[in-house]
């Protein structure tokens, strides 16, 4: 189990330094300075835990630990040295945002699962944790969020989380359930967008079929 728990200290550090770089390689594109940017990269990394953590009332993780501070800071560092190599590869910030999201799927479920909750509601509260931070972010520079356009986001976590606690409840290896979590989440999201699979729009009664 001690094992288990350093294995998802990692993981969430790695979901953190993932989601920071989405963050501020969208800020970069809105040409933010490097406060600004640095202040998105945070907000993206940390908005969707801090919830989850007002919700189960303890204290939010970053609060008792500043290595979140410094893996925002290493992403910022990292744009910076590898800006031009981000710029030619598109991709960057759907691939950085589909891997924090997938990590923090399996940081939110396992946390509500170890402080007692039922699977359903650590099924939500790894929803919270994957996808808050990036809806936080996409308000502040101003884009429509994610979570609410076609793209399946949401259901992504929703489905991962499911994942996490079905194997988990087969006594499966903790780490394996971890890394097949994640790698489930980040699947979905490349194939959804891959395919363009997405949920049937909500049209209002006044628009014609």
């Amino acid at each position: 189990m001690e094992i288990a728990v350093e294995f998802v200290e990692i993981i969430e550090f790695l979901g953190t330094f993932a989601f920071a770089i989405s963050g501020i390689r969208l800020a970069s594109a809105k040409k933010f300075d490097l406060f600004g940017a640095f202040v998105i990269g945070f907000v993206t990394a940390i908005g969707g835990g801090t919830l989850r953590d007002l919700f189960i009332n303890v204290t939010p993780f970053w609060m008792e630990n500043p290595v979140y501070l410094w893996a925002t800071l290493l992403a910022l560092l990292f744009v910076i040295i590898f800006h031009h190599q981000l710029i030619r590869l598109n991709n960057t910030f759907f691939l950085f945002d589909s891997i924090g999201l997938g990590l923090f799927v399996v940081v939110g479920v396992e946390k509500s699962l170890a402080l007692g909750y039922d699977p359903w509601v650590a099924v939500i509260m790894g929803t919270i944790t994957g996808s808050v931070g990036g809806m936080i972010r996409d308000v502040l520079i101003n884009e429509i969020p994610l979570i609410f356009r076609k793209e399946i986001y949401a259901l992504a976590c929703v489905i991962g989380g499911i994942v996490f606690t079905l194997l988990l409840s087969t006594g499966l290896n903790h780490v394996v359930t971890e890394l097949l979590t994640a790698t489930t989440v980040i699947l979905i999201r490349m194939l959804a967008v891959r395919y363009q699979w997405h949920l049937p729009i909500l049209r209002g009664g006044g628009e014609k079929s």
